[in-house]
Order: structure tokens, then sequence, then C-alpha cells
């Protein structure tokens, strides 16, 4: 294909237009420039600002008297000092500072002879300062001051009414000014309020990682150490018995390191594999078959009314708490017989765990019984830990909503 002249008008404009980032380029740096101005001019300490306004007031005011070419009235300078020097308390009493200076700017009329003064910048400055900082009550006395000074100290309706613009143009500048001030500090709170949101969800899934960490490493480590301390007498019972607690081990190390690999999952940039799949109800009686098969303890599921629904993170919730309390057989109770029981009752899922053990050596505040608490809590359920009456075996029960019965209240 031959090339034609449109082409070839595209291929030299390529060669000489120069590109979209080359072009934007000095307006990205006079951006900069200017940002970097700004937020110089923002850490300067406000007694500087308010004195720089100051000198530019007194210079603007001071100008006719030096294009003038004449000797004026000492009286018409010091009305120039006295409009123009109070700014620099504008910040601590705005509505003083408006008076003087209108006062100020009032007796200029009494002075003869004196220079023609286009604009009162000091008293301008402070009709800002006082629709930006000053109560409501000082600002409404402060336009009705202005507006009665302006018809009745003017000589003409032109300049009362250009009078009216310039101090009307003052004060919409402050109240723009208050409500940005405003809006920005509102962004401002909302930001620092959405920081702590984000710290405390970070906090909330530190802990949720360390409780899940605390229950799928010491149940696989108790089940590990169980078959390790029943090896001995397994050896002595032939081959299959050996097998099988090595067997175990395998399983319990295989399922904690699945389980920690998806925790730890929620590290990564997505986020979302640590929580897909997790634990059910389902998975309780496999929990329970595993258990049952570790050293002489016998564990028993019973199941009892009519199966409801739990949210997801309840199901999570029960799942756990099953696995600690059966770790907590295996590490501490000595128990013989263990019943796992999950009693659909009254709008909840009732969860117990019973043994005949002696039960954790603890006070009730240890890591793994003060998670199941909180887990219960989490999803608006409550557990407690205790001994059976008589003394002789410890419970855990555990009481998590059914999802139904939620909708329905």
């Amino acid at each position: 294909m031959r090339p034609t002249r449109w082409h070839a008008s595209i291929i030299a404009r390529r060669h000489i237009d120069p590109p979209a980032s080359v072009s934007t380029l000095p307006v990205r740096q006079n951006r900069i420039m200017y940002q970097r101005v700004v937020r110089r001019a923002r850490g300067l300490p406000p007694i500087a600002v308010d004195a720089g306004l100051v000198v530019v007031a007194l210079v603007a005011q001071l100008a006719p008297f030096v294009s003038g070419g004449r000797d004026w009235p000492i009286a018409a300078y010091v009305i120039c000092v006295a409009v123009s020097v109070p700014v620099i308390w504008r910040r601590r009493a705005p509505f003083a500072v408006l008076m003087v200076s209108e006062l100020a700017a009032a007796a200029y009329t009494f002075v003869p002879d004196g220079p023609r003064q286009p604009l009162w910048y000091g008293a301008l400055i402070a009709m800002f300062t006082v629709a930006a900082q000053a109560p409501r009550w000082q600002r409404v006395s402060a336009v009705v001051v202005i507006a009665w000074g302006a018809f009745i100290l003017t000589g003409s309706f032109e300049t009362a009414a250009r009078g009216a613009l310039l101090w009307t143009t003052a004060y919409a500048m402050g109240r723009a000014w208050a409500n940005r001030q405003e809006y920005v500090r509102m962004l401002q709170e909302r930001a620092r309020h959405l920081e702590r949101e984000r710290e405390l969800e970070a906090e909330r899934e530190r802990s949720r990682i360390a409780r899940n960490m605390h229950d799928i490493l010491a149940h696989a480590v108790s089940i590990t150490i169980a078959q390790a301390e029943a090896g001995p007498v397994a050896m002595k019972h032939g081959p299959a018995r050996t097998e099988a607690a090595f067997e175990a081990i395998a399983t319990a190390g295989r399922d904690a390191m699945a389980q920690v690999r998806r925790i730890l999952g929620v590290l990564d940039a997505g986020g979302e594999s640590a929580r897909t799949p997790q634990p059910t109800l389902a998975g309780i009686p496999g929990l329970v078959d595993t258990v049952s098969r570790v050293g002489s303890t016998s564990v028993t599921l019973i199941v009892c009314g009519r199966p409801g629904t739990v949210t997801p993170e309840a199901e999570v919730a029960a799942y756990r708490i099953v696995q600690e309390a059966l770790t907590n057989v295996l590490k501490h109770a000595g128990a013989e017989t263990v019943t796992v029981t999950l009693d659909w009752r009254d709008g909840e899922l009732v969860i117990t765990v019973a043994d005949d053990g002696r039960g954790p050596q603890t006070d009730g505040r240890g890591q793994g019984l003060v998670g199941m608490r909180e887990r219960a809590a989490s999803c608006g359920g409550s557990a407690s830990v205790g001994p059976l009456p008589g003394g002789r075996g410890f419970q855990v029960q555990a009481r998590l909503p059914d999802a139904a019965a939620e909708v329905a209240r």
C-alpha cells in the first residue's frame, strides 16, 4: 500500500507537534510552585500575616498623599494611620477593630483640604474579618451600622451605592471564607474519623487473626501431643494402631496448615482469601470424630431440636468454640468422656461441651476462654464456662442467636 498525501501529513505532524506531556509541563510546574507558595503562606504566624496586611493597607491609604504633590494636613495622615493600624488586632476583636476603623474613616470628612480617599482598605479588611469570624449579632450590628453610615455621611446616592457594593462584597467574601473553613474542618474531622475507623478495623482484624491462629494451632498441637504420648501404647497393640496414630498426627497437621494459609491470606492485597472458605456447623461432626480418635477420650455429638439457620459469622464462632473447648479437654481436663450438644431451641443455638475431667487449671481468664466469649459476643450471643454441679466435670456453654429469629425481632 503506497502512502497517500493524508498519511504523509499525519506522519509529519507526529514529528513536528510536541507530545501532550511536554506541552503541559510548564502548567504543571506553575501549579507546583503555586502550591509551595500557598503552603509557605499558611505556615506564617498569624501576627506576621496581620502585620503585612497593615503595611499593605497603610501604603495604599497613603498613596494619594504622594501623588498630590503638596503639603497635606497632619490630621489627614493621622486618620489614615488610625484606619489601617487597628487591623493588626482583627483576630482578637474584629467587631471593635471595625468600629474604630469606621469612626476614623467617618472623621476624615471633617478634615479640610485632605486628599480624596477612594477606598478605606483597613475598614474593608475589618469587615471581611467580622463576616468570617464574629458571632451573628456582631455581624448583624456591623451591617446595620455600615448601612446607616453609608447613607448618612455620603454626599450622593451614587457614592452611597458604590460604598454599599464594596461593603457587601467584603462581607460576602468573609462569609464565603467562613463557609469554606467550616467545610474544610468537616472534611478533616471526617478524615480523622475514617482514619480511626481504619485503625479500629485493623485492630479487630489482628485480634481475629490472633484468635484463629490460637485456636487452630492449639488444637493441632494438642492432638499431636496426645497421639505422641499414646504412641508407646499404640505400638504394643500392633502396627494398625500405630499407623492410625501417625495418620491422625498428619491429618491434624495438614488441616492446621490449610487453615493457617487461609487466615494469613488476609494479609494479601485482596484480603478475601482468608475469609472463604471458613469452617461451618457442618464441620463440627468431623471435628468431633477427629478428637474421638485421639487417645482414650470418648467424644459424643448430640443434635437436638429442629436445625435452624445462623449467620456465617455465627457458624465460624460455633466451630471455633467447640474446637477450643475440645482442645482444652485434651490439654487440661484428663477426661474420659466428652459430650458436645447442639441444641436448637427458643430461636437460638445452644452449644454445650461437657466433660467429666477436672477442667482447665485457670481462673477463667485464659486466652482461649476469653476468645470464646469474644466470638460469641461478636455474633450477638454469649458464652459461659465453669465446673459442673457437684464439682465433677467442666462445661462450656455458648448461646448464638438464630438468624431467622433475629430478623423477626
